[in-house]
């Protein structure tokens, strides 16, 4: 049996992939980076990918299941991860296909009737979580959640007005790095910006609260569900580690015209959270000139270095890191 590795593939090995995935019930993921292939007279009969820190598309011809090679597959890919420096790994699944990973030394984080979250470090997720920082208060302890690229007045009213509302609030920022602005500088702004709430405490989410941006859909038939199940594991994820390590019971979001897929988050959240002990609050987005304050709406001015329109927009530790990193036109 012969090893195929690509980075990426050759589109002709590529095309027999996806051909190869059609038959296990499965999608080519366009975000694989590394692929690789078993084979046997030149014809696929393992393979399995890596994205990021993600392993997917992982599969094995029936014929050839019990062999050990979903094995092989994997720990060519953990070599792979490794020599790239990336030693935190996951891989999302079908639930019935837990005790198959456990046995190659993955743990699962969380489950829901669609999708199983696993990584390759024991009691990583409920680790992370109790490693944030927090501080006895009396009173509701609430909670935010935003990618903040970049940190914008809109943020700042959602923030302040949770705040206001708790004796003490944590704000996470988006950790995964597929945003105009650097993870490290979305978290740095916002803890700038709201320095001077006094029972604020701003957080990275690490790697466990999900993003469309990775979330992977290449096992999942019915992809009008998609937004739906990527919404209930990331809720699942909070209401296990995240709220219990930290004592959040309620959650604040800001009403959503211009996104569909954040407004299906928020009406899903909604669902979701009141069940565990999570009351869920949405609180009115604040406006200029007519139109919701957003994080788009500084993007699209970016280009044209339109500075005094970006200042109505973000605060002045947002504007100022701005200037400085994208300059004149």
């Amino acid at each position: 049996m012969e090893l195929e590795y690509g980075a990426p593939l050759r589109p002709w090995r590529q095309k027999a992939l996806r051909d190869f995935l059609a038959r296990q019930g499965l999608d080519y993921d366009e975000r694989i980076e590394y692929t690789v292939n078993l084979l046997e007279d030149e014809e696929i009969v393992a393979t399995g990918s890596l994205s990021g820190n993600i392993f997917k598309c992982i599969a094995v011809d029936p014929a050839r299941q019990g062999e050990g090679l979903t094995a092989t597959v994997i720990t060519e890919l953990r070599k792979e991860a490794f020599r790239r420096g990336v030693r935190h790994l996951f891989l999302y699944t079908k639930p019935k296909n837990r005790m198959m990973f456990s046995d190659l030394d993955f743990y699962p984080v969380a489950e829901t009737a669609d999708t199983l979250l696993m990584e390759n470090t024991r009691n990583g997720a409920r680790d992370f979580a109790a490693s944030l920082e927090t501080r006895p208060c009396a009173g509701a302890v609430g909670a935010v959640v935003a990618n903040c690229n970049p940190f914008t007045l809109g943020h700042r009213y959602l923030i302040e007005r949770a705040a206001a509302a708790c004796a003490l609030l944590h704000v996470f920022i988006l950790s995964e790095d597929r945003s105009l602005i650097p993870a490290a500088h979305r978290l740095a702004l916002a803890k700038a910006g709201t320095a001077d709430l006094e029972n604020v405490i701003v957080h990275p989410t690490g790697d466990y609260l999900i993003s469309a941006a990775t979330f992977p859909t290449y096992f999942i038939k019915d992809k009008e569900r998609v937004t739906d199940i990527r919404c209930d594991l990331d809720l699942e994820i909070f209401c296990s580690y995240f709220a219990p390590a930290l004592d959040i019971t309620r959650r604040f979001v800001g009403t959503e015209p211009l996104s569909p897929v954040t407004e299906a988050y928020n009406r899903r959240m909604a669902e979701y959270l009141p069940p565990r002990g999570i009351q869920v609050t949405e609180l009115p987005r604040r406006e200029r000139d007519g139109a919701p304050i957003s994080a788009s709406r500084v993007r699209a001015l970016l280009p044209e270095r339109d500075w005094a329109a970006i200042g109505q927009l973000v605060p002045e530790t947002t504007l100022s890191y701005l200037r400085e990193r994208f300059g004149e036109k």
